[in-house]
């Protein structure tokens, strides 16, 4: 089995975790994926109004447990928390786009990840008395600590080797295209200062670079991308016009 960790290990998980200090040096890439569907657990999304007694918007895990995306959304959280300059993983939905690409493009570590958020639960309980998301934030850094340092037991490929595969997919989660399930509200790309997919940029779009305003849109909200997705579709059924 291919070792994640050979050509890139790592790096040290900060004593006082901040995405800035995360990010900086990290290898950022945008995530391409196609979305499969298969059925899965319902949960309740973030979407339900604060203040309200409405019932919370639903919708269906691809691979994962409804306990399993809770560990998974509060390591997601803790590597990319919120902070004063604003949202973070868990409001990008990056547990949300790592639960839909175990179905898809990262079905490889499907395993990893149920062995694994597992492994880490139990140790969580053995400590802690508690599952990993009902402990306090530095019980979790603590266990995330010991994570990277390969000291989980029962976590495949490792301990160090899962931390390493939850932290890049963790990242592709936050900014990647809002159409494969994370960057929400374009939280990532804001966080970048990306202004956003454009088909052209003039001199003066150019000139201004970050200060460029976002436009918000994905790749897919254009018609030409959306077309070719149609077509090569088509094409796969042996039917693709002209």
């Amino acid at each position: 089995m291919k070792n994640p960790n050979k050509n890139n290990p790592p790096q040290p998980f900060p004593a006082d975790p901040s995405r800035r200090t995360l990010l900086k040096g990290a290898g950022l890439a945008g995530a391409v994926a196609v979305s499969a569907s298969s059925a899965g657990v319902v949960v309740a999304t973030e979407s339900q109004s604060l203040g309200n007694n409405s019932a919370p918007a639903l919708e269906a895990l691809e691979t994962l447990t409804a306990a399993e995306a809770e560990v998974l959304e509060a390591i997601c959280d803790c590597l990319i928390p919120s902070d004063e300059s604003g949202p973070g993983a868990k409001e990008a939905r990056a547990a949300h786009y790592i639960d839909r690409s175990l179905a898809s493009h990262n079905r490889d570590s499907r395993a990893h990840y149920l062995q694994s958020l597992t492994a880490l639960n139990e140790q969580s309980q053995k400590n802690y008395g508690a599952t990993f998301e009902n402990v306090a934030r530095d019980k979790q850094v603590t266990l995330i600590e010991a994570l990277q340092n390969d000291q989980i037991p029962g976590c495949l490929p490792s301990s160090r080797g899962f931390f390493a595969l939850v932290r890049d997919h963790t990242i592709d989660g936050t900014f990647c295209d809002p159409y494969y399930g994370g960057n929400r509200d374009f939280i990532g790309w804001d966080m970048l200062q990306y202004p956003g997919i454009r088909l052209s940029a003039s001199e003066t779009d150019v000139k201004q670079g970050s200060a460029l305003s976002p436009n918000h849109q994905s790749a897919y909200d254009n018609a030409t991308y959306t077309k070719m997705a149609a077509n090569t579709t088509k094409g796969q059924g042996g039917s693709r016009n002209a």
